[in-house]
């Protein structure tokens, strides 16, 4: 992974973490921000414009990329550039939350 994928990735945005984690199985845009809602109980609205402006860059920066066109719809899936980007950002998460119990 070159410096300026982790500069611009790590730490990630709301948006950015939930996309790649709902592309871990192939999806479009609209199942991924109802699947975003439904993680998230609501608390998180992925806009249209929003989506498609990251799901762009995401593709343009090898973390996402196209499968195929289903309805008029396109379907993505994360590639393993974006697996390891995920996963850093996961760790990160989690040590930040073993940080918090820790300070209770």
């Amino acid at each position: 992974m070159d410096s300026h994928i982790r500069k611009v990735y790590v730490p990630m945005t709301e948006t950015g973490f939930y996309i790649l984690l709902c592309l871990r199985e192939e999806a479009h845009g609209y199942s991924i921000v109802k699947k975003t809602e439904q993680l998230t109980g609501g608390e998180i609205k992925i806009s249209p414009g929003t989506l498609y402006g990251s799901l762009s860059k995401m593709e343009k920066d090898g973390l996402i990329c196209f499968v195929r066109e289903e309805d008029k719809r396109k379907i993505y899936r994360i590639t393993e550039l974006g697996t390891q980007v995920l996963d850093l950002e996961m760790k990160r998460i989690e040590r930040l939350y073993k940080s918090m119990m820790e300070v209770k």
